[in-house]
């Protein structure tokens, strides 16, 4: 049992809330009773004590007397009404973490007032099976404990790195929109199977398992993507002819472009205030 985890409040029962809590658990990070879920609606407060055997609460007051790291899994519309009910309950011993989408570090330190320690995270729904990406960024009053404390959360439901804050509109145009991505093309590469005759079910099977089988082998020899290609590629061979139709295609181009595009459009949507 770590002793920099003793308790954990998660604010939001949804399905971030739900997937932190399984992976915490999962992780023996802390115990069951020592986690706290705030939930507004009564049904979900129930189904989360029976899932889990942890305790829940109706709003956050009581999360911040109950634990020593506090995740604000809210949406972003209603994060300044939970700093405004928690901030006269905060210490500067506790490690809160945000998970609101283009909820800047400075606004929620000045919600919650001088000395707390605030790490800001950008993770995405892979988070929900144990294999999000996470990127995360340190407040002004944020240490050594507190990065342990982020880190340790966030690595029970995948891999986390560090950012500067002005990055993490990148991290959102990467990792936040890049499912969206793979699942285009996963949905292309099956289509592309159907078509040459493999039944729906089967060529939907070896896609998914070939991306993610690509993904695991790049992880785990940290060869570079490059040469992990040309490994598979046989001169003159079938992929070659097919690497061609995708560069012919501009593939690298437009998923390059993807990845701008979505960043530009998540500093747009937070310039207008509407994350």
């Amino acid at each position: 049992m770590s002793q920099e985890l003793k308790s954990i409040g998660i604010a939001g029962g949804g399905a971030m809330g739900e997937a932190l809590t399984r992976g915490i658990l999962a992780a023996g990070l802390v115990s069951p009773s020592d986690l706290m879920v705030s939930e507004v609606r009564a049904e979900r407060r129930a189904e989360l004590e029976r899932r889990f055997g942890i305790r829940t609460a109706s709003d956050n007051v009581p999360l911040v007397g109950f634990a020593d790291t506090l995740i604000l899994a809210v949406k972003p519309q209603v994060i300044g009404t939970v700093l405004a009910e928690i901030r006269s309950h905060v210490k500067p011993s506790q490690t809160v973490i945000s998970i609101a989408a283009g909820v800047g570090l400075a606004f929620i330190e000045q919600g919650l007032g001088e000395g707390v320690p605030v790490v800001r995270v950008m993770p995405n729904t892979p988070a929900l099976v144990g294999a999000g990406a996470s990127a995360y960024s340190l407040g002004r009053f944020a240490g050594p404990r507190d990065e342990y404390r982020v880190r340790a959360i966030f690595e029970a439901v995948g891999r986390v790195v560090q950012v500067e804050e002005p990055l993490l509109d990148a991290v959102t145009g990467l990792s936040g929109s890049g499912p969206a991505y793979v699942y285009l093309v996963l949905e292309a590469l099956a289509d592309g199977g159907v078509c040459m005759g493999l039944p729906r079910d089967v060529s939907l099977v070896l896609a998914a398992q070939t991306v993610y089988g690509a993904a695991k082998m790049l992880l785990d020899t940290g060869e570079h993507p490059g040469r992990l290609k040309d490994m598979v590629t046989t001169p003159g061979g079938t992929t070659a002819a097919g690497l061609l139709v995708l560069e012919k295609a501009a593939v690298r181009a437009a998923l390059q472009e993807a990845v701008a595009r979505a960043t530009e459009k998540a500093r747009e949507i937070k310039q207008r205030g509407e994350l």
